[in-house]
């Protein structure tokens, strides 16, 4: 037997397409299980689809939102790197610190150290401060593990915070993260391990996506491209972490194997957009890591906008360059930093966040796709990008069912 909600009295920020808010006054939704039957004024309802309405629940006028979606993060490690930040504010760079040992390889050593109950504790608590802000889906990568054992460990935890938390949980294998030190100086034969481990990880279902970290302090665009081409030889969909640090044609790479999405491209070329636009890719810009980094080249908001690139926001939650765990304060950042606008920030942490994550069927309040909403104490939704520092989220619907404390 269905199980039929009606939501009403709120206003709607529909964000069904991408030209406005979508703004519905005396709104209503109608849930049956866990997908959206009806969005509109709550006059404009049809009677017999109103009678189908058990229980009802009157949101007392509260802005309506679609859920977000983080889709950029590295949830699962141990340890923390207060020490780094300090180093940088001292004059070293984040490539110095990684090239002395730290960086990934200091959160590789904690994370191995830790044991999975203690891997899954900390994820949890960082995934419960995200999805108290609205989030209802979330991307977590690997990275922290560069062995077949932990990084299975890490992907596995990944998978049981989706299995245990009313919250949707992606997860993307990020094995060309950084090279462990066991493979100190051999950069292709950790390559060629990385690609050898990926066949068992996605038998064991634990990778949705496949990431890499194509930089001159991390891969060669040659050996990202060995990664994508074990990936596409199991039908596993793509992403990267691209011109972060520098321009390495690392979007191009990408779109040409149709990625999902390319993350960080603060020196992403005018070659590397007009790439990404012929593929469909997302631009994923993370403004969290380029304030924590104090970086000074800004991603090229202006060309994506012009080419119709989508463009997505997350919070790259880790520890060495974004440790954040608020997306509002994402959008935020990118409307400050990057001058995007109140309206493309909050697709960015809805629409386009889904979309890079290749989901189609969340992001917007639209009949038939995915029941999941935040309610918020707030007027209107450019408000999300406006306030930092609280949380204004009053109450997050999931996959149909209203999250309890």
């Amino acid at each position: 037997m269905a199980t039929t909600h009606l939501w009403h009295n709120a206003r709607l920020a529909t964000l069904a397409d991408d030209t406005g808010w979508g703004l519905v006054e005396h709104g209503a939704l109608l849930v049956q299980d866990d997908r959206l039957l009806w969005v509109g004024a709550l006059d404009d309802m049809p009677a017999a689809l109103r009678a189908q309405a058990g229980a009802q629940h009157d949101l007392g006028g509260a802005l309506v939102t679609p859920g977000l979606v983080d889709c950029h993060t590295h949830l699962v490690y141990g340890g923390q790197r207060a020490g780094e930040f300090e180093m940088r504010l001292q004059g070293l760079d984040y490539a110095e610190i990684a090239r002395s040992g730290g960086g990934i390889r200091s959160t590789v050593a904690a994370t191995r150290a830790c044991g999975d109950a203690e891997l899954l504790a900390g994820a949890r608590r960082r995934a419960q401060v995200l999805m108290a802000e609205g989030v209802t889906t979330l991307e977590i990568k690997s990275g922290y593990g560069l062995s077949l054992l932990d990084e299975s460990r890490c992907l596995s935890i990944a998978r049981q915070l989706g299995a245990e938390l009313p919250l949707t949980v992606r997860t993307t294998y990020l094995g060309a993260h950084a090279i462990p030190p066991e493979f100190d100086g051999r950069a292709d034969d950790y390559i060629t391990a990385v690609c050898a481990w990926m066949p068992a990880l996605h038998a064991a279902g634990l990778v949705d996506a496949v990431d890499a970290f194509c930089e001159n302090i991390g891969f060669s665009p040659a050996q990202t491209r060995r990664v994508f081409v074990a990936a596409r030889a199991l039908g596993l969909p793509v992403k990267l972490h691209a011109e972060q640090l520098s321009d390495q044609d690392g979007a191009a790479l990408a779109a040409e194997f149709g990625a999902l999405s390319c993350d960080h491209l603060e020196y992403l070329s005018d070659a590397g957009v007009d790439a990404m636009r012929v593929a469909g890719t997302v631009a994923v810009l993370l403004p969290g890591a380029y304030y924590f980094l104090r970086e000074t080249q800004l991603p090229p908001v202006a060309e994506l906008r012009a080419q119709q690139v989508p463009i997505a926001l997350a919070s790259d939650h880790n520890p060495g360059s974004s440790p954040g765990l608020s997306l509002l304060l994402m959008a935020n950042m990118a409307c400050t930093l990057f001058r995007m606008t109140p309206l493309e920030a909050v697709l960015g942490i809805t629409a386009h966040g889904a979309r890079a994550l290749g989901l189609t069927d969340r992001g917007r309040l639209v009949a038939g796709l995915r029941a999941d909403f935040a309610v918020w104490d707030l007027e209107h939704p450019n408000e999300l990008a406006y306030w930092f520092g609280h949380n204004p989220c009053r109450r997050v619907v999931a996959g149909g069912i209203e999250r309890t404390a």
